[in-house]
This record gives structure tokens, sequence and C-alpha cells, in this order.
């Protein structure tokens, strides 16, 4: 008797440890193949004739895309479920990926941009994040999500090297469709993310009105701070996933090096993320959020100014990883501390808008001042400004839960 009690009571639930793995392998997937797509850019641009430029701007659309869609995705998700929106992105994940085999403006633009950037939106952490923020009890909410956002990089760790692996032994539109069938299969996970369909909540429960809390979080001075402030770290990220391969593949070393640098950065997302999911927790998501655009800022500036060795790349590929996607748990922690997890999709991909207006900036203007310059020195001179600014308004930010301060 006593054991069903305990047992019953627990807040790690069959229901919400099979949606947390199935969200991962889903995050997992999106990611990795996103994070992947830089290593096309040299093979794509031999084969069709494509500048840096050119290809950067479908990068930049991509990211850009994600941002306008993920506002939406997250507002579906808060009414209908998740199950609906990763089965849309899938979707548009295989297709994206298809038409980039054709080549051409329709190809990279329509596929590599507008298609991937839907599939991004809806697979990947303001939907699933969301999901599991509202399937989760609060003790056990923060580790959720530090367990999703740290599991949800693996895919890079596997999809980066193997993806390099497969363009060194057959045609990259070939390496494209199997990614696109790889895509596809987030259908079947997405079945997992079945349940209580969120348009018909508990009596108990708050009904999702994205339109009304939207309204609510922009008169928060510390939701706008932090909104402003997740423009950098689209900014540098973005620039990193894209152009790396180009940059490592100019300062002469092989593109295996790229390769196994993103993959490091998805090994060491893993630590970081959990890490960062503690470190929030003890010291404050405030604090601690501040300190990783401080740390990465850091990093970027130590390998763009340094002599480039394979040594520094991994090196930067770990410090990087490290600081990656561990974004999550503390601006998760702030959003559901502020605001709660009924409208968190709606919330955070307003939030994320600015983070991918900050993504085009740094895919599109890393490929320009590339062409226009020949190397990419006002690139990572640009994103040092701007992460450093982004502390200073971190850090400054009011993290009081919404209805007990002023409005902005």
């Amino acid at each position: 008797m006593h054991r069903s009690v305990t047992t019953a009571s627990s807040p790690w639930t069959p229901v919400l440890v099979g949606t947390l793995i199935a969200a991962s392998a889903i995050l997992s997937t999106s990611m990795g193949i996103r994070q992947s797509l830089g290593l096309f850019l040299d093979p794509v641009a031999r084969a069709t004739g494509i500048s840096v430029a050119s290809f950067g701007l479908a990068m930049a659309v991509q990211n850009l895309v994600w941002g306008i869609f993920q506002p939406t995705m997250g507002a579906l998700s808060d009414r209908y479920g998740g199950h609906m929106v990763v089965t849309i992105g899938a979707a548009s994940f295989a297709g994206g990926l298809w038409l980039m085999t054709l080549g051409g403006a329709l190809g990279l633009y329509v596929g590599g941009g507008l298609l991937i950037g839907i599939a991004i939106a809806a697979t990947s952490h303001g939907v699933l994040v969301g999901v599991i923020s509202r399937l989760a009890a609060p003790g056990v909410r923060a580790i959720s999500i530090s367990v999703l956002a740290a599991a949800g990089s693996l895919g890079t760790l596997v999809l980066a090297p193997a993806s390099q692996a497969m363009l060194d032994r057959m045609p990259w539109n070939t390496v494209l469709l199997v990614l696109a069938a790889l895509s596809a299969g987030m259908v079947v996970l997405a079945l997992v993310l079945r349940g209580r369909r969120r348009g018909q909540p508990a009596a108990h429960s708050e009904r999702p009105n994205a339109l009304k809390a939207i309204r609510e979080a922009l008169r928060h001075r510390g939701y706008v701070a932090m909104t402003v402030a997740f423009f950098a770290c689209g900014f540098q990220l973005i620039f990193v996933a894209t152009h790396l391969p180009k940059f490592v593949a100019i300062c002469g070393l092989s593109p295996s090096v790229s390769a196994n640098t993103i993959a490091l950065i998805g090994v060491c997302n893993a630590v970081g993320t959990l890490l960062v999911g503690y470190l929030g927790e003890r010291f404050g998501n405030r604090l601690v959020l501040s300190l990783i655009y401080v740390f990465r800022t850091i990093a970027i500036a130590s390998y763009a100014f340094m002599p480039v060795s394979v040594v520094s790349t991994l090196l930067f590929g770990a410090a990087m990883g490290l600081l990656w996607l561990s974004v999550i748990p503390p601006v998760s922690g702030l959003l559901n501390n502020m605001f709660g997890a009924t409208n968190f999709g709606a919330l955070f991909g307003v939030m994320f808008l600015s983070h991918q207006i900050g993504a085009f900036l740094g895919a599109y203007l890393g490929g320009l001042t590339f062409d226009l310059t020949g190397d990419y020195l006002i690139a990572w001179s640009a994103m040092i400004v701007v992460g450093l600014l982004a502390a200073l308004i971190q850090i400054s930010m009011d993290d009081r839960p919404a209805g007990t301060l002023a409005p902005a």
C-alpha cells in the first residue's frame, strides 16, 4: 500500500518520461540536421556556382522564417498540443530538403529557406519546451527542460560527422535525400506527444490566450529586455553554424575539422545545458544567462583574433558547445516564473523572433562581408560587440513575476 502511494505521487510519471524521450529525439533530429547544413556550402557552391553570400542569404531567410513562424507554432501547440505541430514540421522538413536537391533559386530559397524555416519552428524548443513545461510538475520542470535541451543537442554529435562522411562518398543531393528521410521519421515520434488536447484544459487550468498573454508580456520590462538581449544569441550562433566550415577552409584546415567541431559543439552542449540548469536553480537564472553571453563573447574573441589551428578550432567548439543552447533552461525558467506555462509557446515565440532577426543578420551579413572583403574580420568583431551589449541588458533586467510590478 505504501509503495503504490509513493509511486503514484512521483512527479516522474510514465507519460512525462515517455514524452521527454520522444521530444528529445525530435529536437535532436531537428537541430542535428539544421546545424549540419553549413557543411553543404562548399559542395553546393562548386556544383551550382552559387556564391557564399547567396548560400548565407538562404540560411538567413531560413532563420528569419523560423522566427516569424515561431509565435504561431508555439500558440498552436499551447492550444492543440505538440503532436499536430511536429507533424507539420516533419513534412515541411522533408519537402524542404528534397527541394534543395533540385538546386537553383527554388531549391535554395524556397526549400532551404522557407520550408526548412517553418519546419524548425515546428520541431524546436519553442514547441517542445512548452509541451514539457505544461506536463511536468513544478518541482521537476527545470530539470526536465534541462534534460530536453541537453539530449536535443546530441543529434549534432551524430549527424554532423555522418553528413560529412556521406559528402566524402556520395553526391551532395543524395545526402540531402537521406536527411529528408530521417526528418520524415519525426512523424512517428510525434504520436507520443498526443494526449489531452490543450484546447480542452482541465477546469482548474487557465485557457491559453496567446494575444492577451503577448500584450501583457510586452508591458513587462524584464520580458522586453530579455527579448532584446536574445538578438545577440541568434546573431552569434547562426553565424558560427553557417560560416565556421568556410572560415576553417580558408584557414587551410580539412573539412573534417569543421564537421568534428560541430559534433563537439553537440557533445559539450549536452554537458553545458545540464550544468547551466543546475546553476540557474542555485544562483538565479538572470545572472547565469548574463554570464553565458559574457563567456560566449570571450570565446569568440579568443578564437577569431588568435592563430587558427586544429587545436584552437576544437577548443573553440568545446567552449561554444558549453554555452550553445544552455540559454534554454534560464530563458525557460525566467518565462515560467514571470508568466507561468499556459502560454509559454506563444511568449517564447515572440522572444525567439528577436533571436531569429539576429540569426538572419548573422548568416547573411557574414556571407556578404566575406564576399566584399575576402575575410570574416568584420563579422567576428560585430559578434563581440552585440554579445557584450546583451550581457549588460540581461543582467539589468527585472525578473519579478507579472502582476507584481508597474507596467513598462
